[in-house]
């Protein structure tokens, strides 16, 4: 019985902490949801009303769902290009090597995502670094408008989720076991082919981690399109902030945040379903 008791109470404070801090929250969002915005524009009443989600069939919130899964659509088919083949050199790589890799990896993240997105509006200004080496080298004659724009948004999503994505795939060719690349070489397999066939496979769950850490931020990331986009993208994200904040309607913005969560929740199911039949494949 003390055994028993005493692993209960090592297991109390984070029972307690998840339910005060991740439970408690989310279930108080899905409540405030179907609560009824006050019409004197703060605050809202605990009267229960489908309003909230029903507004979200509106074609201008429609488009902004649809926007934003274009543009977590886009990041991370960029993220699997970049990332995939970094993270896969990168474990093949010797250990001082892999050290090295890690190291520069992980440097950013040392430093405030704001103050990096900050120094890439440098980069991409009109008269910013990139501008400049493309009139150098006579690419351009006149500066490109990639700032406060689509592609400028684009690129700061890669460049804030790529780490995820290369850290995932890294860790999953790391744990493979090469002696089944080797072989499916001997039986006559192309370099090609036995990638496609042994080694895509072995590191599907790194890559379906990746996909998962880069499609689902980048749902809500407002921040970066309100940086490097202005007012010409607005995300899912952006939305709930702006309702939050200069619309104070919480309970719509709380309706958003609770289809969002349905929508990455659905994701997060799927990835385990994949990953748990691919466990069972490889068990048979």
């Amino acid at each position: 019985m003390k055994k028993k008791t005493k692993w209960w109470l090592c297991l109390a404070p984070m029972y307690i902490f998840t339910l005060l801090f991740i439970l408690g929250p989310i279930i108080y969002m899905f409540v405030v949801s179907f609560a009824t915005n006050n019409s004197s524009g703060y605050g809202f009443t605990w009267t229960f009303t489908l309003e909230n989600f029903a507004r979200m069939l509106d074609p201008v919130y429609v488009d902004c769902f649809v926007q934003s899964f274009k543009l977590a659509f886009s990041t991370t088919i960029l993220v699997i290009l970049i990332g995939y083949p970094f993270g896969y050199f990168m474990a093949k790589l010797s250990a001082k090597g892999k050290k090295i890799m890690m190291f520069l990896i992980m440097v950013p993240f040392w430093t405030s995502s704001l103050l990096r997105l900050y120094g890439w509006i440098i980069i991409l200004q009109a008269k910013g670094l990139f501008n400049t080496i493309l009139m150098k080298i006579g690419i351009i004659d006149e500066p490109l408008k990639i700032l406060y724009s689509y592609p400028a948004v684009l690129i700061g999503m890669v460049y804030a989720l790529l780490p995820f994505m290369i850290l995932a795939v890294y860790s999953s060719v790391e744990k493979m076991d090469w002696a089944l690349v080797e072989a499916a070489r001997d039986l006559g397999a192309s370099p090609f082919r036995a990638f496609l066939t042994v080694t895509l496979k072995m590191t599907l769950p790194g890559l379906l981690s990746g996909v998962i850490l880069t499609f689902i931020p980048s749902m809500g990331l407002f921040f970066i399109a309100d940086i490097l986009g202005g007012n010409t993208i607005v995300l899912v994200g952006s939305l709930i902030q702006d309702q939050m904040n200069r619309g104070s309607n919480w309970p719509f913005a709380a309706a958003l945040a609770v289809i969002l969560t349905i929508l990455t929740s659905i994701m997060i199911f799927l990835y385990r379903k994949i990953t748990h039949v691919k466990d069972l494949e490889g068990i048979v």
